[in-house]
């Protein structure tokens, strides 16, 4: 069997490895891409705060959580 596209005949099996090759272009493209490495929690500072001193309080608070949790780990 075949479909007329474009005025032509063609065949399934045309159209069948065309969509497969298709998908896995698709896939291999957008998993390719910018292979940075995410930027480390120190050097994110994304505090949103009404004030200064909440983002004060909230960096004080994390930076007290931290030591807790990696002198439990000693």
């Amino acid at each position: 069997m075949s479909y007329v596209i474009a005025g032509r005949a063609i065949k399934n099996e045309y159209l069948a490895l065309g969509t497969i090759l298709s998908t896995a272009a698709i896939a291999a493209v957008s998993m390719s891409g910018d292979k940075k490495a995410p930027a480390p929690v120190e050097q994110q500072n994304n505090i949103e705060a009404s004030s200064s001193e909440e983002a004060d309080f909230i960096k004080n608070f994390v930076a007290e959580a931290e030591k807790e949790g990696s002198a439990d780990k000693h």
